[in-house]
């Protein structure tokens, strides 16, 4: 009677992608989103109205891409996305993998406590930062302009 939707990770290939099983899809090769578990039809955003959120010590941050940039740039929040520029061109996901690399020292993490949830190959992306130890300035200003 009561079944659940379950969001299943696609780490390479976009955005997670809706399972009606009740396990959440093929044997081994799903793991729950971030705030992955929802009723029927309902899409719970894991940063709510804000481009990130904190689960524990670990960051998550919802992204707005933007390749073949001037500059590597943090940039403003746009609606529940943080824009990021970066100098790469969008080839194979070595635009995101730049863009980890930038970000890491922004943070005071290594690249390896960077872990690209979805859209390694597209503008819209989520990361997960394990224990940032310093946050830029965008995460610190207040949301509000009166």
């Amino acid at each position: 009677a009561g079944s659940c939707w379950v969001l299943r990770h696609e780490r390479s290939a976009g955005p997670p992608q809706a399972s009606s099983h009740p396990r959440g899809g093929q044997r081994g090769h799903t793991v729950p989103s971030v705030g992955a578990v929802m009723s029927r039809g309902q899409v719970r955003n894991a940063t709510g109205d804000t481009f990130f959120a904190w689960e524990g010590e670990v960051l998550v941050v919802n992204i707005l891409g933007k390749p073949s940039a001037a500059k590597d740039a943090i940039g403003k929040p746009k609606g529940t996305q943080l824009k990021v520029s970066v100098t790469a061109a969008p080839v194979a996901g070595k635009a995101t993998d730049h863009m980890v690399r930038f970000l890491a020292p922004q943070f005071g993490v290594s690249v390896a406590d960077i872990e690209v949830v979805f859209g390694r190959e597209n503008v819209n992306k989520q990361l997960r930062i394990k224990a940032p130890k310093k946050l830029p300035p965008v995460f610190t200003q207040g949301t509000l302009s009166f």
